[in-house]
């Protein structure tokens, strides 16, 4: 599965990194498991995955931020369930 968030130019090697690039790592990489997991789900349940999560990674939400994740993700559609033995 491809993931939604590009990393790449945050994980570029070289001393030229933005302020907060390792926060929105965590972000991607978080907002990345959410949309496996959670695909297709309430908004409501997508939002709270995504906050429990960031918070593990030491990440304090963005409200805003968060909602615009959530909306995407649940509008996803859900994965099938895998039938390979």
């Amino acid at each position: 599965m491809e993931p939604l968030a590009s990393i790449s130019s945050l994980a570029s090697a070289g001393g030229q990194r933005s302020a907060g690039w390792q926060a929105q790592l965590r972000v991607d990489y978080v907002v990345n498991r959410v949309a496996q997991t959670h695909r297709g789900q309430a908004e409501d349940q997508v939002k709270q995955a995504l906050a429990d999560q960031l918070r593990v990674y030491g990440v304090v939400p963005n409200v805003k931020q968060m909602a615009i994740y959530a909306q995407a993700i649940s509008a996803l559609p859900e994965i099938p369930p895998n039938t390979h033995r």
